[in-house]
């Protein structure tokens, strides 16, 4: 961790205040560690090329007193989200698949989804949707699939019976597949948002459309070429010893031991690959990513995707530019709603006033059910990075905190 007690003068070249980032810290472990609601945590800011601030605190793994050490893996879940999208477009920039062709013309066996009107599996009432599921629908969330955990409707309760989009996954992506098959949809395509499956499905859609394992895409397009050594679907043998436990919050402000890293399940490779959820990676890893997209598609001769697919994904893509507030039937979602659109993969800020939290338009973001989350702002040429492993993330408001104090700490913007 870095000096605890900085000059409280001290201003990075970076416009950054050294007292401010070590306040982030004191606040972590006074809030979160040592109040027993997180076991450790990890955080990086990169700022104006630097790496201004990276520390790590409390255990990765509680029982073993394992400390949280900067190569500690971590479950990723749904940060795995916007690592799927960018390899999609990565198809799409090749003029493999458009974003306005039919989702049906890679899955055959959807091209009858109707939309839900009554009943419960397997009789369930439909009716056709307004028009067919689009692939832009995919990366956007408004595609009518959902998660099961939002436990709203009849469609919902169908998920679960299926286990489709569970955090601990069952069957395979072929399966769920064919199993979506006979679930209706939320509701017409385009109609609304809500948070789903959609990124595991564009991990189906990856295999089809390239002829290739999904994983094997993932390594051979951007993992090995930024050297993202340490990010997978699971973690072998001999990295073992450093995946995290993972804990979930008691509901009474502590927390139980969810998945043990001796005996978890991303120990082994997975049946299904989960292009939504199944990544574990280390926030150095992950940091190397954002670098990539904040340098706009490329790093270190390595271009992942062009400057104009990167601004067309981080634009804001709900129909009729509106934002979630007006957009999300979602019970759920890793990101605030007044103020924030969503792009092709990420959540996008529109107006940070409505946010009611620090940041700039045109800041995307997004995180995962065990409290990781990450920010790029090109407006201010700034990336955060943040790790721990306690689920769900919706249990305290550490996104919001971050949010507000990392901002704090800028003593000169940008804008």
């Amino acid at each position: 961790m870095q000096s605890p007690n900085p000059s409280p003068s001290a201003v990075t070249d970076a416009g950054m205040s050294v007292a401010a980032l070590a306040g982030v810290e004191d606040h972590l472990k006074r809030r979160y560690l040592d109040a027993g609601r997180f076991p450790g945590t990890q955080l990086l800011v990169w700022r104006r090329g630097q790496l201004l601030h990276s520390a790590v605190q409390g255990f990765a793994d509680l029982e073993r007193r394992t400390p949280v050490r900067d190569d500690t893996i971590f479950r990723i879940y749904s940060m795995t989200k916007p690592i799927t999208s960018v390899a999609f477009m990565m198809l799409v920039e090749q003029g493999r698949v458009a974003l306005d062709e039919p989702v049906h013309k890679y899955i055959p066996a959807w091209k009858d989804l109707g939309v839900f009107q009554a009943g419960m599996a397997p009789l369930f009432q439909t009716r056709p949707p307004a028009r067919p599921m689009l692939i832009i629908d995919l990366l956007r969330h408004t595609s009518g699939l959902t998660y099961g955990f939002q436990n709203r409707t009849n469609v919902d309760a169908a998920y679960r019976a299926q286990k489709i989009g569970e955090i601990e996954k069952a069957g395979t992506l072929q399966s769920m597949i064919d199993d979506l098959a006979k679930i209706p949809l939320e509701f017409s395509p385009g109609d609304a948002w809500n948070y789903s499956v959609a990124t595991d499905v564009l991990g189906h859609l990856i295999e089809v459309i390239a002829g290739q394992p999904f994983e094997q895409f993932l390594q051979e397009r951007i993992f090995d070429p930024l050297g993202m050594t340490d990010t997978g679907f699971h973690v072998p043998a001999a990295k073992a010893h450093r995946l995290a436990a993972c804990y979930a919050a008691d509901g009474r402000g502590g927390m139980v031991l969810q998945d043990d890293p001796t005996t978890s399940s991303f120990l082994t490779p997975p049946s299904l690959i989960s292009g939504g959820g199944g990544l574990c990676s280390t926030a150095a890893d992950y940091l190397t990513f954002c670098r990539a997209l904040l340098n706009g598609g490329e790093l270190g001769g390595v271009r992942l995707i062009g400057l104009k697919t990167l601004a067309l994904m981080t634009a804001n893509h709900l129909p009729g530019g509106r934002d979630l507030t007006e957009m999300s039937k979602s019970l759920f979602s890793e990101a605030t709603y007044a103020g924030v659109g969503f792009g092709l993969g990420f959540s996008v800020t529109m107006k940070p006033a409505l946010t009611m939290i620090p940041g700039s338009a045109g800041e995307y973001a997004w995180g995962g059910a065990a409290t990781t989350s990450f920010w790029i702002d090109p407006a201010e040429d700034l990336i955060v990075v943040f790790m721990t492993q306690v689920l769900p993330s919706s249990a305290y408001p550490v996104r919001r905190e971050l949010r507000t104090m990392i901002y704090a700490a800028i003593t000169d913007s940008n804008l």
